[in-house]
């Protein structure tokens, strides 16, 4: 090969470097991620909607006033007055028009109908917006390598909660009551909040690219991450607690605060003929160990957001923040709705706020495992 003289100037025929090559991370099906998150969003929207809906739902009492469960065929309404007494005529056959709505109109079944038919609805359209983004990733080969089967348990959670939704419903429709079962109530919005918990961690984690995140796990705040995983499952355990009081109706019954009813302990909290069942159908008790799980979730949020608050990464920081400004909110509101006996603005709030709270929770642990990285210059996004 010619010597090149030392100062001959280097012209756009000198051949150039090959630029270095990425890892086999980098070179395996990345996939939409992008289009992939902003499709969870929109589904984390939703869900957000049916939850408040659903507790619009109940606080209304129109969680039964639709008697059958037709998933294709009962997305359409009564279309005339015939269909409409048909419909009324059902609803008079169950127990919560004999004991608490015998001088219900036509009128007013409306207006209990188009409540429960709006979230059944909804509900329908969360499975079609599902299996319409699904399908359409899987036929154009975007989904990213190991999300298929994270994707595909979205869509299954999503079926069955169709069915505890049936099978909530179905609890109100016979014997002598006069709304569904708590628990059922319970399991129906812990299978809610778990469905929108998992769709949260798919979208943060779907933000940054595969070798990032296992960049940043290697950055990871393991101590903190365990502490933020004990707080998320108390959240969830008092979500589950907060369900049971919503089923009875317990939050109308035992006003005031820091008491309750003017008295530190109730006097009715335990009723000797209902032995297991207090837990689930005692007010008093069922209001009160909702109370102390509440001062212990507080608290232990407080320890938590201080273990956060030495993490070295800023944004880290910035979101064990928001979760404790959350926990402050959910506290006031919950304060609110006990003194003022949980009206309808009051308690959407209320039941909003644990949504808001339980995602920045999530937030928060998902920051302490894969933290963004820092340099001198700032935060690398």
């Amino acid at each position: 090969m010619a010597r090149r003289p030392v100062f001959q100037e280097v012209t756009e025929t000198t051949p150039r470097a090959t630029p270095p090559q990425g890892g086999m991370i980098d070179q395996g099906h990345r996939g939409a991620r992008g289009a992939i998150r902003a499709w969870l969003v929109v589904l984390f929207v939703l869900v957000v909607t049916m939850i408040a809906l659903g507790g619009a739902t109940r606080l209304t009492g129109s969680g039964l006033s639709i008697t059958e469960w037709k998933p294709v065929t009962g997305a359409i309404p009564p279309m005339d007055q015939a269909a409409w007494a048909a419909e009324f005529d059902k609803y008079q056959r169950i127990p919560q028009f004999r004991l608490e709505n015998p001088d219900m109109d036509l009128a007013g079944f409306k207006q209990i109908y188009w409540w429960e038919w709006s979230h059944r609805l909804l509900g329908r359209l969360i499975g079609l917006v599902w299996a319409a983004g699904f399908l359409v990733f899987l036929a154009t080969r975007r989904i990213p390598t190991g999300w298929t089967p994270r994707l595909l348990l979205l869509g299954g959670l999503g079926g069955l909660q169709g069915a505890i939704g049936w099978w909530m419903v179905h609890s109100g429709l016979s014997g002598d009551m006069v709304r569904v079962a708590s628990y059922r109530l319970a399991t129906h919005l812990g299978l809610a909040f778990a469905i929108l918990g998992l769709i949260a961690w798919y979208a943060l984690s779907l933000s940054r690219p595969e070798a990032a995140l296992l960049r940043a796990r290697r950055a990871g705040e393991a101590k903190l991450f365990s502490m933020t995983t004990g707080l998320m499952h108390l959240a969830f355990v008092q979500i589950l607690i907060g369900a049971l009081v919503a089923g009875i109706d317990a939050g109308r019954m035992y006003t005031g605060w820091p008491r309750m009813g003017g008295e530190w302990i109730p006097s009715a909290l335990w009723d000797a003929t209902l032995g297991w069942r207090n837990f689930f159908e005692n007010p008093a008790l069922v209001q009160f160990v909702h109370r102390m799980v509440a001062y212990l979730l507080a608290i232990f949020a407080v320890v938590v957001f201080l273990r956060g608050r030495r993490s070295p990464h800023p944004v880290t920081r910035g979101a064990y923040a928001a979760m404790i400004a959350a926990v402050a909110v959910q506290v006031f509101l919950g304060i609110m709705n006990v003194i003022h006996a949980s009206p309808l603005p009051l308690a959407l709030a209320h039941q909003l706020g644990a949504v808001a709270l339980f995602t920045l929770i999530l937030r928060a642990r998902h920051h302490a495992r894969y933290p963004y990285e820092t340099s001198v210059r700032g935060t690398i996004r």
